[in-house]
């Protein structure tokens, strides 16, 4: 079955435009194919797939390494805000992009409602 890259990126333009304080946000295959996205500026879709498949990748190992189990969620924060990577099943893995002024729970509860929309989808 085939994939609906034009209905995902349109949940994603939908999310991005309605949460408040999220950037933008990019919807990649695990081996770091872009699937959707909706980024700010000129930030390289492909370049941004890449990084996350290999952020999944460490973060995954890291987990086994640890034995703290699959992982969730990869949260990265920086002095200009946050990067979220968080798992949508097997087939794609969403980053959100948030200010740093973003309200942490309720950017989570915003990106487990989004991620249960994608997994619908890609069924």
């Amino acid at each position: 079955m085939a994939i609906n890259t034009e209905k995902l990126s349109l949940v994603l333009q939908n999310f991005v435009s309605a949460t408040s304080d999220v950037q933008g946000a990019a919807l990649v295959t695990p081996d770091g194919l872009p699937l959707a996205s909706t980024l700010p500026g000129a930030m390289d879709e492909e370049r941004v797939s890449a990084m996350s498949a290999a952020m999944l990748s460490l973060g995954e190992r890291i987990g086994q390494e640890l034995a703290r189990g699959g992982i969730e969620r990869i949260f990265v924060e920086g002095d200009k805000g946050y990067g979220i990577l968080t798992s949508c099943g097997d087939d794609a893995v969403l980053l959100v992009l948030a200010d740093q002024k973003a309200k942490q729970g309720i950017l989570m509860l915003e990106i487990k409602r989004i991620v249960l929309e994608i997994k619908q989808i890609l069924k």
